[in-house]
Parts: C-alpha cells; sequence; structure tokens
C-alpha cells in the first residue's frame, strides 16, 4: 500500500475514468478515477491504445485517490511487470532500499519514462523477438533501402546516460530497469569491456570485408534492439578510435542504449591518446541519449564495507585478508594454476581454490594486462583477494589505470 502510494507522488498522475477502462476487458477497481504507474502516456487516447502495445496477463497497479487496486488485463499471457518506478516503490516498502534519496527518485523518473517509451514503440520499433528487423529497418539491407524507407519508420527513443560517482546505486537502477521488461524482447545486459571485446573479436572476424564495423554494428542490432552497458569508461585508444562510427551505426539501426558511468560525457577519455578523434562520440552521445547525473549524500558501497570487511588498511591488513581468504576456502587446499584468459593467453594465479584466488596488487596491476584479462580471469574465479594495493599518484597512474579497470 505504501509502494503505491509513494509512487503516485513520485511520477504524473493520468486520470482513466471508467469509461475508458471498460475496454480492457475483466476490470477490478473502486472509486472513479485511476492514476496509472506505468505503461502509459498522457497523449494518448486509452486503454485500447495501451493494450495495443503490452502483451500481459497479471494484476497491473494503480493509485486510486490514496489506496490501492488492479487491474486485469489479458492479452497474450506472458508475465507483466508495472515498472522500474512500481518496484523501486516495492524495494523501500520492503525495506530492501532506503527510503528519502531524492537523487534515485529522480533517476528511477527518467528510467520510468523511458520504460513507457519503449513500451508504447515496441511493436514499431522492432523490440519483439517474433518481428524481422530487417525488413523494417533495413539492417544490413544496404543504405539505399535505408534512405528510402527511413521517413515511415518510428524513431527509436532517445536512450539514457546515467551518471555519478561510486555507490550512487547507478547499477542497481539500471538493472531493476532492465528486470522489468519483457523477456521475449531484442535485448541484452553487458559491461562495457565485455561489449567492446566482443566488438572487437567480430571485427576480427570480419577483417577484409569493406566496412566491417557497419556490418558488426548491424549484427548487434539484429540481436539487441535495447543494450544496456555498465561502467561505460574509454581508457583504451583502440575502443575509442571506432567508439564513434560504431554507435553511429548502432543508432542509425534504431539501437537504444542505457548506460551506467562514472564520469560526465565530457570527461569521458580525458587525456586520452588522439581524443580529437573520439570528440565526435561525446555529440553522438549527446543527442541520442538523455544524460542525467545522479548525485547522493551516502555512498552505499561504503555502508556494506562498513558492515561486512570489505577492505582493509594498516600493519595487520596483510594478515587479516589472508586469513579470510582461507576461510571462504571452507578447508579445500589452495595451490597455484594456470588460467586461460583470452585467444589463447594464459594468466598465473599464486593461489587458487574453490573459486577464490588471491594476488599480490603487482601480479595484476603493473603487469601488460587489461581487460579481455581480467574478465578471463573473472570466469574462472567468483573472488578475489588483492593484497599490497599502493598509495596512488602520478608516480604510478598507469598503474592506477589498471586497477580502475580491474573493479570496474
Amino acid at each position: 500500500m505504501r509502494a503505491v502510494a509513494r509512487a503516485r507522488s513520485l511520477h504524473k498522475q493520468v486520470p482513466w475514468r471508467q469509461s475508458h477502462l471498460q475496454a480492457v476487458g475483466d476490470v477490478r477497481f473502486h472509486g472513479r478515477e485511476l492514476y496509472p504507474l506505468a505503461g502509459y502516456n498522457a497523449n494518448r487516447r486509452g486503454c485500447t491504445d495501451f493494450t495495443a502495445s503490452c502483451s500481459l496477463h497479471e494484476e497491473y497497479p494503480f493509485a486510486i485517490r490514496g489506496f490501492a487496486s488492479s487491474i486485469d488485463v489479458s492479452v497474450s499471457g506472458e508475465e507483466f511487470k508495472a515498472g522500474p518506478l512500481v518496484e523501486y516503490e516495492r524495494r523501500i516498502a520492503a525495506q530492501e532500499l532506503k527510503p528519502g534519496d531524492e537523487y534515485q527518485e529522480k533517476a528511477v523518473a527518467e528510467l520510468q519514462d523511458l520504460y513507457e517509451n519503449l513500451m508504447r514503440d515496441a511493436g514499431d520499433i522492432g523490440l519483439e523477438k517474433d518481428q524481422p528487423r530487417s525488413s523494417q529497418r533495413g539492417s544490413g539491407g544496404g543504405w539505399l533501402f535505408k534512405h528510402f524507407m527511413s521517413k515511415s519508420i518510428t524513431p527509436s527513443p532517445r536512450g539514457l546516460y546515467l551518471y555519478g560517482g561510486v555507490g550512487t546505486g547507478k547499477t542497481m537502477l539500471m538493472d531493476m530497469f532492465y528486470e522489468q521488461l519483457p523477456r521475449r524482447w531484442r535485448k541484452s545486459r553487458t559491461h562495457f569491456h565485455d561489449f567492446m571485446l566482443h566488438v572487437h573479436s567480430r571485427l576480427q572476424r570480419r577483417r577484409g570485408m569493406a566496412d566491417p564495423l557497419e556490418m558488426v554494428a548491424g549484427e548487434i542490432a539484429e540481436e539487441s534492439v535495447l543494450l544496456c552497458i555498465d561502467e561505460f569508461m574509454v581508457t583504451d585508444v583502440a575502443d575509442a578510435l571506432i567508439l564513434n562510427r560504431l554507435f553511429d551505426h548502432l543508432f542509425r539501426n534504431g539501437v537504444v542504449m542505457v548506460s551506467t558511468s562514472n564520469r560526465a560525457p565530457d570527461k569521458l577519455y580525458e587525456g586520452g591518446l588522439q581524443r580529437d578523434l573520439f570528440l565526435p562520440f561525446i555529440a553522438t552521445l549527446k543527442k541520442r541519449c538523455v544524460i542525467h547525473e545522479i548525485g547522493s549524500s551516502t555512498d552505499y558501497r561504503r555502508l556494506t564495507a562498513a558492515e561486512t570487511g570489505f577492505y582493509f588498511m594498516g600493519p595487520g591488513a596483510s594478515e587479516t585478508l589472508r586469513k579470510l581468504f582461507l576461510a571462504e576456502l571452507d578447508g579445500e587446499e589452495t595451490k597455484p594454476t594456470i588460467v586461460e584468459v583470452i585467444m589463447g593467453r594464459k594468466l598465473k594465479v599464486p593461489l587458487a581454490g574453490a573459486g577464490c584466488s588471491m594476488f599480490q596488487f603487482h601480479e595484476l596491476c603493473e603487469m601488460p594486462l587489461g581487460a579481455a584479462d581480467f574478465f578471463g580471469l573473472f570466469k574462472n574465479f567468483h573472488t578475489l583477494a588483492l593484497d599490497s594495493v599502493p598509495i596512488f599518484g602520478s608516480h604510478n597512474r598507469s598503474s592506477a589505470y589498471r586497477f580502475v579497470t580491474l573493479v570496474d
């Protein structure tokens, strides 16, 4: 009850009167007016439009003059979720999240707006898996086809670039948004470094073709109309040099991107090699995504660290870390091992066991390793203990960047 009431206060209220609701079918309600929390746009004509773009059969929550009710809508049978706003309020009511974070509330409102736009346009922009996208947008079908068809195609809604400091809940909110979307949609959720690793791998397989980047972008757009990318952080010159053309092709193919980042768009790849060639991507990003900063007076990751012991400092830190590492093994023997990380490359692991690994800082962050190596490492281990992390400064900047990449 509290969740529904708070959600109504956070988002726009659009009355649906009883006459509109009768178009839906089986409707249960109390009172004269319903205020939808998701899936409705004030400029739309009513329930018939709503049902045309959704496939659902579940109770749909509404706020009704301060008390809760529900509406049953039967269209095709897939479990339907009401959107990130309602889910956010549910978690607050269940004490899974702390109430009163105005920064998170504003970010959730942006995610809710995008959710509603996607629900509205899903059929027109090819989100449904049973819709052949190539026939709609000419993906991979040549520029001439796209040119003549572009005027009759519904433009995809702008995505969302959510940035802010660590511990503000960006990733949690994006994942919450992603989990509310229909399973049958063409969508994917990935980490930026993993995404770029797959892009480079695909480009390698397309070497020798006229424009491999356009082909790869077309393949990605065919698989995922919605891309949710976590931790957008450009540190590699190879990534920086292709991002603008890659995403220009993706956006032309109707892809919608939702991304989290610790950096504002203008700060991406700051100080990087040949950054002038990267700057057009920033303009493209601002054009195709709503840019929203999420601040916070609370670092939620620090709260977790204080409660559970996440990092340790002082003379006995190494011994404390080692004891906790051994405790995680539950008696299993530890030993050095070698794991394959990527494309046949191998990485020595000094101590490993029970899905856990332990390294000295210099063994990972002062070696010529990158994001691809770290991804390969974490496909083999769910826990990493990292000892002897130094104080960072201008004298070890490269190691600091590599450490940030490792953590990301």
